[in-house]
């Protein structure tokens, strides 16, 4: 994205920009305002248009070669707001458009509105799940650091409720440390927006991507900004709100939490280092993201070795996870640096398909059994087979086994690792991929063992479908052709120079 392309108007197809927004707010609203018993009906009838709408943004961006720009009322940067669509932002707009409906279509079991009456809980699940649609579309489509505050905060106060959605003390507790931690962030990140205001007097990202200057406030903004993003992203050190959060939270609520929440952090990450702050010299934070990174990995992996429930074992899963996503950054220089970029990018997309079906999938096994204990799991896989099935396949992508889209995406990391002579990323990714082979064995081989459990209840097999639908989206990630790569890279001039 140029400067100049900032002051386009709107491009062709542009108008859908706004919609992708507009829409779930719209539901939000229209929830608010005709009660409760309607929610789960506005949701779901809202969430295909919303999946037709980013389909048809991502179409756009394909046939046309270039980003998706719309400037609000009409005025360009400086004075006006640009909403901009790439080949990125195009496919976490996708991402989200699949894992929604997939997580709330599960949850009509548990959120169902009764008949004739209104209730808290699903009033307020259906609402916040459209208010987390809109928070994600406004951070995918926005083009200005300060916007993309607005949408943080909306992504947080939309989804901290979700995990409180039960009322019990540790889900409270859950709740109001993931709120501090957000809070935090959010802090430190608008600081740094004000600094950078302060220094050049405009917000816009492709305005600032010719502007910035390798300055003392500008390093100070980015170390602020940065850490704000990190903690909502809970990468380690700052992972300690996520497992009791998504642990304790409904299993369609930890699927999109997991699946997709923290990759809107994330996606800031990537807009800040790899838009905004192209001028500067960055080898140095990249290697620390990376260190940061690697530490998740090993961290959070044998952490999840030794827990005792299978929803903390795949929440702690998620700190180890987080951590590959983190590893491109000192690799996006020189030869590799599409490699790099591509293999991060699907990182993150494997990660929110595997991770959303082993959440739901979690959840299943624990209403079924009772229980989520893992040492209680002997011969469940028997009982339900669909559902291990599904938890097995998203193991299989975190592992990075092929065929798999966390394989395509570990692979492209480890090649771009070895080619810049950086090996350290390679082997850290590789003890990952063991120990997570380790804890899914720990799961799957006494489930797959044993005579069959009595289930206190059979699970539905529509819902036990979405999961492994999700399942096998992160299995054929790995049947990417070379044009998806390509596509990730539109709209992207600083992705062959970013970091160096």
């Amino acid at each position: 994205m140029t400067a100049d392309s900032a002051a386009i108007a709107v491009t062709a197809g542009g108008s859908l920009i706004p919609l992708a927004i507009l829409l779930p707010a719209l539901g939000v609203l229209l929830s608010l305002l005709v009660g409760g018993r309607r929610a789960e009906r506005i949701a779901l009838a809202l969430m295909p248009v919303q999946l037709a709408v980013a389909l048809a943004i991502a179409a756009f961006v394909w046939r046309s070669g270039e980003p998706l720009v719309y400037t609000l009322a009409g005025y360009a940067p400086p004075l006006g707001i640009a909403l901009r669509a790439d080949g990125f932002s195009a496919v976490m707009l996708v991402t989200a458009a699949l894992i929604m409906p997939a997580a709330g279509f599960y949850a009509r079991t548990n959120f169902a509105t009764p008949r004739g009456e209104e209730r808290r809980a699903p009033f307020a699940f259906w609402t916040l799940l459209q208010g987390l649609q809109a928070a994600l579309s406004l951070l995918f489509l926005g083009g200005d650091l300060f916007n993309l505050y607005v949408g943080l905060e909306l992504l947080t106060f939309a989804a901290v409720p979700l995990v409180a959605l039960d009322g019990r003390s540790e889900t409270v507790a859950a709740a109001l440390r993931y709120l501090v931690f957000a809070l935090f962030g959010s802090v430190l990140y608008l600081l740094g927006v004000a600094l950078i205001y302060g220094a050049y007097g405009t917000l816009d990202i492709a305005l600032l991507a010719s502007r910035i200057r390798p300055e003392p406030g500008v390093w100070l903004a980015a170390g602020l900004m940065t850490a704000g993003l990190l903690a909502k992203t809970a990468l380690f050190p700052l992972h300690l709100w996520l497992p009791p959060a998504h642990a304790n939270a409904p299993a369609a609520a930890s699927a999109v939490l997991s699946g997709l929440v923290v990759k809107g952090s994330f996606f800031l990450v990537v807009r800040l280092w790899f838009d905004v702050l192209v001028p500067l010299p960055t080898v140095i934070p990249g290697s620390i993201l990376a260190a940061l990174g690697s530490a998740a990995i090993l961290f959070g992996s044998a952490l999840a070795l030794r827990q005792e429930r299978l929803k903390l074992l795949v929440a702690y899963s998620t700190v180890a996870q987080i951590g590959y996503l983190f590893v491109m950054f000192p690799l996006a220089a020189g030869p590799w640096a599409a490699d790099a970029f591509s293999g991060g990018i699907m990182q993150a997309l494997s990660h929110a398909f595997a991770k959303a079906a082993m959440f739901l999938s979690a959840g299943l096994i624990s209403e079924s059994l009772g229980h989520d204990k893992i040492a209680g799991l002997g011969g469940a896989g028997r009982a339900m087979p669909m559902t291990f099935l599904a938890l097995g396949i998203g193991g299989l992508s975190l592992m990075g086994l092929p065929p798999s889209g966390g394989f395509a995406a570990k692979w492209l990391l480890m090649k771009a690792s070895v080619a810049s002579g950086q090996w350290i990323w390679a082997m850290v990714m590789a003890g990952g991929g063991l120990l997570a082979g380790g804890y899914l064995y720990r799961v799957l081989a006494p489930a797959l063992s044993g005579e069959s459990s009595q289930l206190k209840k059979a699970p539905q097999r529509s819902r036990e479908s979405v999961a492994l639908a999700l399942a096998l989206v992160a299995l054929l990630l790995a049947f990417a052709p070379p044009s998806f790569f390509s596509f990730l890279q539109i709209g992207r001039p600083a992705a062959s120079v970013a970091l160096r």
